[in-house]
């Protein structure tokens, strides 16, 4: 059995979502760790007058991809920018981008989503798009769409919760939705499922606690860091299942190379990454290793000394949201204007 960069190599892989946080830390894992992979395109979509290719252009600037560069400076001439659009019938692609696709590609890593929890359920187009390799040779292109198209905003709106049950939010339940049609969807194409906890900024890899975004834990972590998030409603007990996104990267890598060595197993593998089964981190000790931290290191322009308490009782919570957040966002913002200035 070959190993991950002799699996990858001289093969062509297709990524979604390579302008988004996970995405972006999988191109560069991919490229720095499988030097001999041929050609890794990327589907991105026009955006604020940017063409695909400036896009990419610009995430391949960031910090992260500096090692990279400094050990492969030809990197970027392997990264073909498709322009493409997910939420739209085919993708968007044109003629010529599904006939490249579908003849050369391997491999491919399904990685665009919307981090919004309660996107309405009228603006999500469920396009799931799967160039697998089959078998070394034999290659299918599998597109499959559901919408809402025909129904008027106040009736997707009055069947959401009964389409969503138990569910806490469309994001939960267009997830669970996903997997299914690819389950359905899959044929005799080799397909694996990662599913990640809360992910947050890296452990190791390119270096020690890269992250590019405030979604997730990392906002919940700066705005107490800078003493502006002083009460939250949570569990101490509860389990913060977070994982660090190189290590869902490697399992990512690690599923699909496993994946396409193998005969295609009876049902498709499902890999669970996360650390809380093994590794609990509770809530109370997000919230000591938060104020420990920022009071020893504390941010630049800091809005208040750092003291974020976590509530179970939401009588309680409420009251200290009143009391800690919304009173001096009023003060502060009653100064600002005697100031002459705008209020934040």
């Amino acid at each position: 059995m070959v190993n991950i960069p002799e699996y990858f190599a001289g093969k062509n892989v297709l990524i979604s979502g390579a302008t988004g946080f996970m995405g972006k830390v999988l191109l560069e894992k991919l490229l720095r760790s499988c030097p001999d992979v041929r050609c890794v395109y990327v589907l991105v979509r026009s955006k604020a007058g940017q063409s695909p290719r400036q896009r990419i252009a610009d995430v391949l600037n960031c910090k992260l991809f500096e090692r990279l560069q400094d050990e492969q400076p030809g990197f970027a001439e392997k990264i073909v920018a498709v322009n493409s659009d997910l939420t739209l019938p085919d993708l968007d692609l044109s003629r010529d981008d599904q006939s490249v696709l579908s003849d050369g590609v391997h491999v491919v890593f399904h990685c665009a989503a919307t981090v919004r929890f309660n996107e309405p359920l009228k603006s999500v187009a469920f396009c799931f798009c799967s160039l697998l390799l089959v078998r070394l040779l034999y290659v299918s292109l599998l597109l499959s769409s559901f919408g809402s198209s025909w129904m008027d905003d106040d009736l997707v709106s009055t069947l959401t919760p009964k389409l969503i049950g138990e569910r806490p939010n469309t994001y939960t339940y267009t997830k669970a939705l996903a997997e299914y049609l690819v389950q359905q969807e899959a044929g005799d194409l080799n397909v694996a499922i990662v599913r990640p906890s809360i992910v947050g900024a890296s452990w190791k890899e390119p270096f020690p606690g890269w992250i590019d975004n405030f979604n997730g834990p990392s906002g919940i972590f700066i705005a107490a860091g800078k003493g502006i998030l002083r009460t939250m409603r949570a569990s101490n007990d509860a389990v913060a299942d977070l994982v660090p996104v190189d290590v869902v990267i490697n399992a990512t890598l690690a599923a699909a190379w496993f994946s396409g060595s193998q005969a295609r197993p009876k049902n498709i593998l499902v890999y669970n990454c996360t650390t809380g089964g093994i590794n609990p981190f509770h809530w109370g000790e997000v919230e000591y290793c938060i104020n420990m931290t920022f009071k020893t290191n504390p941010l630049e322009q800091a809005f208040r000394r750092p003291n974020v308490n976590l509530r179970s009782n939401p009588f309680t919570n409420q009251y200290w949201t009143t009391v800690s957040h919304t009173l001096p966002a009023l003060l502060y913002d009653g100064y600002l204007r005697l100031m002459g200035r705008k209020p934040r």
